[in-house]
């Protein structure tokens, strides 16, 4: 068999690393702007970080579809989900429970995802964001629930216009897409209640 097609191990002990990795991406959704650390010790397969891998290793199942693009869909990443997880990967990004995006990438936009409805607002996607770094980028600031007064964040690789598209997200709360931004075994959350306020 092609080194290529084989498909890396998961958890080792289920259990204990998806607790522990759920912990961690709550953490970073409950306390907006704060780098948490997600290290289940799981080798990525190729295009997907492994703070990536592991919050969707922990989240999904058969019953949440996944939005990836084109190139990690049909190649070790789409192949590694679908193993793991039993996840369909679909290509509409509204049909997305979970999506994984290039911050550098134009397309989609957080606005072709699932805001959720008035009556379920809780079944929006949520998106990871890739960024090269979660540091050394544009700084801009952050507010509300779960944040003591104000806080920064400046993730590097990020598209043009990201931060104006995260401000409409949140002024379509309680609708919106909740978001994850990673690199390596790093996570911080951005959920829909955030504030964003001026780059610095």
């Amino acid at each position: 068999m092609a080194t290529d097609t084989l498909i890396g191990a998961g958890f080792s002990d289920p259990v204990f690393q998806s607790q522990a990795s759920f912990r961690a991406l709550l953490a970073a959704l409950s306390e907006p702007g704060t780098r948490q650390t997600i290290d289940a010790g799981i080798v990525p397969p190729a295009g997907l970080h492994a703070a990536t891998a592991t919050a969707l290793l922990t989240l999904a199942d058969y019953e949440t579809p996944i939005w990836l693009p084109a190139a990690l869909r049909d190649g070790p990443a789409g192949a590694w989900l679908r193993f793991h997880c039993g996840a369909a990967l679909v290509e509409e990004p509204r049909r997305a429970a979970f999506a994984v995006i290039d911050g550098t990438e134009t397309a989609p936009l957080l606005a072709d995802f699932d805001p959720g409805t008035d009556q379920f607002p809780d079944r929006s996607t949520t998106i990871i964001v890739q960024c090269e770094a979660l540091d050394g980028g544009e700084a801009v600031t952050l507010a509300g629930p779960g944040i003591l007064g104000s806080c920064s964040v400046a993730p590097a690789g990020l598209r043009p216009g990201f931060w104006a598209e995260v401000a409409a997200n949140n002024a379509a709360y309680p609708l919106g897409v909740d978001l994850l931004l990673t690199h390596g075994d790093a996570v911080v959350g951005l959920p829909r209640s955030t504030h964003i306020g001026e780059a610095r």
